[in-house]
């Protein structure tokens, strides 16, 4: 164990902050449900840009990226489009705003702005929406828990430990014991104080991961500056062909079975499969998750669409610094790193923690230490939050007690975090390893749930109705999938599942009567899509000839390919940064700046025209 007094001292003063934080929001949290669950939509979007970006800056899914970047080189930056990552860009230029005007709470209070209050199927997709919103955050909280239980075990080997815990405790649950611990804080001060709590302490922790970051980048340039690092040709280079055109044979052999068991070597095909199922995900809009609470508790749809473009700016290079400057040191030093699980094989997710463990000064190690601590809590505590959303919001106040006082209210919050945070850590207990459910949340789940909610937004014919048959089939074949078909290859089925799950959402829409006009009228001037609006738009024009259609279908999309190339060049600059690469870097940089240009004309100056 390599952590010092000053390491010590560092992550016991974080943890202490939280609860800190919990009591301090407490009365605040109190004040009303609103308050509780959204902050009370006062807080600015650059403070829920920067907590949404921490939510993201997860510890089980930086681990991940460690290891792909090791792996991959600059391919890697690719692979997190299976969530996909360029959904930010999507938001940022439309759909934030479209969200954000419905006034929602949650994704299911949304749904009645869309399909009214009642009338067939609105009970089925308010009970459907409920249950995929519970299954992806319950999801969450187990690849969570045991990317933080892998992380921990290195720097508290359980030989020390054991001797003091009073029962017996297997090899391969060590990683869920530390889970355990480390959650109950998260719980404490997400529960405790709400969105508020949650937004300053995910401020906090991305102040210590940013100094963190640029600490370990500068560490990791002055090792590289004089060496070679031992990598395949391609290595540097994020294009690829038909394959992957990666060989680590004589350099690092185990690392060739690692590109076997990811499924990655027809990678031209991985990714075209990635960027259709991406797409239609992207166009979907958010998933219910803290993703979609931060943007439903802005103050105003312009704000929305300013915080999800926020998230990009602040997160990537900063990630993206400090996963590089780990891989770098990975690579020179993986001969001295011991990277073997309990059941003793190699596992490439070990090597962030690793590498912390073994190479980095004290102190440094007490920041990185508590900031990725953080980086776990934070999104532990925003998936929570959404989870306690739905479950009081549309399950409580719906069916059960719709008189409810606050103080019941938020009793209630409190019971279901507490019931939300058991669940996951229960099913972090089966989770195999962080690769397998990030596979099945976003290969299988997700992909049940695209075609329901690309039509929500852009087909009016679309009901109630279609919706529940939609995500009903969507999310039973996904789940019939994720126990047939081997993890790795679920994202080449995905146009088996969308079609499967489109069939269910349009025959579901035709077997019953269109949704009120009243309510569609309603939503249409209040969210303004673009897409197959047409009798609701000749109703709306015939009543006020006035209304002004959104005719920014062109503006948008163009927006979201500029948007995407600025993105990947965000992802990439800190990369060819600090590893010296200074023709890449430069011509990143160039064409940052067009594409910079380009946006603050086409997207910032036309706030008012959207």
């Amino acid at each position: 164990m390599k952590l010092h007094l000053l390491d010590v001292a560092i992550i016991v003063l974080y943890l202490l902050s939280t609860i800190f934080i919990g009591l301090w929001y407490r009365k605040k949290a109190r004040e009303n449900k609103e308050s509780y669950m959204l902050g009370g939509k006062s807080l600015p979007w650059y403070k829920l840009g920067l907590s949404d970006a921490s939510d993201m800056f997860d510890i089980s899914g930086t681990m991940w990226m460690v290891s792909l970047c090791f792996v991959y080189g600059m391919k890697s930056i690719w692979i997190p489009w299976l969530w996909p990552v360029f959904n930010q860009v999507f938001l940022m230029m439309y759909l934030s705003r479209w969200l954000r005007r419905s006034n929602a709470a949650t994704g299911a209070e949304w749904l009645a702005t869309r399909f009214g209050k009642t009338g067939p199927g609105v009970t089925g997709s308010n009970v459907v929406v409920i249950a995929f919103a519970l299954l992806s955050c319950f999801g969450f909280l187990a690849y969570g828990f045991i990317g933080l239980g892998k992380f921990i075990e290195i720097f508290i080997p359980w030989d020390l430990v054991k001797a003091y815990v009073p029962f017996h405790v297997a090899p391969q649950y060590v990683p869920h014991m530390y889970g355990i611990i480390f959650t109950l804080f998260a719980m404490f001060y997400s529960i405790i104080g709400g969105m508020h709590s949650i937004v300053l302490g995910d401020m906090i922790k991305y102040g210590i991961m940013t100094v963190a970051c640029v600490w370990i980048s500068f560490i990791a340039a002055g090792k590289l500056s004089g060496n070679h690092l031992n990598v395949p040709d391609g290595w540097y280079s994020p294009f690829f062909g038909k394959n992957l055109g990666l060989s680590w044979t004589g350099i690092i052999n185990e690392v060739n079975n690692k590109i076997k068991e990811d499924g990655y070597s027809l990678f031209g095909l991985f990714f075209m499969m990635m960027t259709f199922k991406g797409f239609f995900a992207a166009v979907a809009g958010p998933a219910p998750n803290y993703d979609m609470q931060k943007i439903l508790s802005t103050r105003s749809p312009e704000e929305a669409s300013k915080m999800s473009g926020f998230v990009n700016i602040i997160l990537l290079p900063i990630r993206y610094s400090l996963i590089v400057s780990l891989t770098i040191l990975g690579v020179l030093f993986y001969h001295q790193m011991d990277l073997k699980d309990a059941k003793g094989a190699i596992d490439f997710e070990r090597i962030l923690p690793a590498v912390i463990n073994n190479f980095l000064p004290v102190g440094l190690v007490g920041l990185l230490l508590a900031g990725l601590l953080g980086a776990f809590m934070s999104t532990f505590s925003g998936t929570m939050n959404a989870a306690q959303a739905y479950i009081v919001n549309d399950i409580y106040l719906k069916y059960i007690n719709p008189k409810a006082s606050t103080k019941k209210i938020i009793t209630a919050n409190y019971l279901v975090g507490v019931f939300v945070v058991a669940v996951g850590v229960i099913l972090g207990f089966f989770v195999k390893d962080v690769n397998s459910v990030l596979q099945w949340i976003v290969s299988a789940l997700y992909g049940g749930y695209i075609a329901s909610n690309v039509l929500k937004w852009h087909w009016w014919r679309f009901n109630a109705n279609g919706f529940f048959y939609g995500m009903l089939s969507g999310i039973l074949s996904a789940m019939i999938f994720s126990l047939i078909i081997p993890s790795v290859q679920l994202l080449y089925w995905f146009p088996v599942l969308f079609a499967i799950s489109l069939g269910g959402s349009v025959i579901g829409s035709y077997a019953t009567a269109p949704t009120d006009m009243t309510v569609l009228r309603s939503f249409y001037t209040t969210v303004r899509p673009w897409g197959f609006w047409g009798p609701v738009k000749a109703l709306v024009m015939e009543k006020d000839p006035s209304f002004v259609p959104n005719k920014n279908f062109k503006l948008n999309m163009f927006n979201v390919v500029i948007g995407t190339i600025t993105q990947c060049c965000l992802t990439i600059l800190p990369m060819y940064l600090i590893l010296a690469q200074k023709t890449s870097l430069i011509v990143t940089v160039a064409i940052l700046v067009v594409t910079i240009t380009i946006l603050k004309k086409t997207w910032w100056n036309k706030f008012k025209d959207y």
